[in-house]
């Protein structure tokens, strides 16, 4: 097949476009929740120290176990509003064992219904425990459960 000049531009301007889209969604952020420094006063809070409040309610009626595999959308803030981990910006769930992530999740999760979106405050020693090359801090997530597997 023969391109005319015409042609060629419009796939060149087409492969431009196509390019330009792809650099914008990988810097792309979710804006920090207002109450991102720290839970607000009608937060729950778990004996660990995990406090999480519901920011939509589910539709389901099954908790996961601390076992079950199950298929989220989340994002991820340091307290000062920077966004340092996205499904959502990702454009693609996430699917793992609640065994086999940070312990504030393991819990967090547990507490939650399919159709959920929870938002969580997890102590630095329920996350990473300040291990060197991850967040560090009190870290919060909103947390989408889609599904249990």
């Amino acid at each position: 097949m023969m391109m005319n000049f015409n042609g060629s531009l419009v796939f060149i301007l087409f492969a431009v476009l196509v390019v330009g889209l792809a650099a914008a969604s990988a810097q792309q952020t979710v804006p920090a929740p207002p109450e991102v420094a720290g839970p607000p006063d009608d937060a729950e809070v778990t004996a660990s120290g995990l406090a999480s409040k519901v920011v939509e309610a589910g539709t389901g009626t099954q908790n996961p176990g601390p076992t079950s595999t199950v298929t989220v959308h989340y994002t991820g803030w340091h307290t000062n509003g920077e966004m340092f981990d996205s499904s959502v910006t990702r454009g693609a769930p996430a699917s793992f064992p609640l065994n086999g992530v940070i312990s504030g999740w393991t819990e967090g999760v547990q507490l939650m219904v399919p159709g959920e979106t929870r938002r969580f405050w997890i102590p630095e020693d329920l996350a990473y425990g300040g291990r060197p090359g991850y967040p560090a801090g009190v870290l919060v997530f909103d947390v989408e459960l889609i599904s249990i597997q």
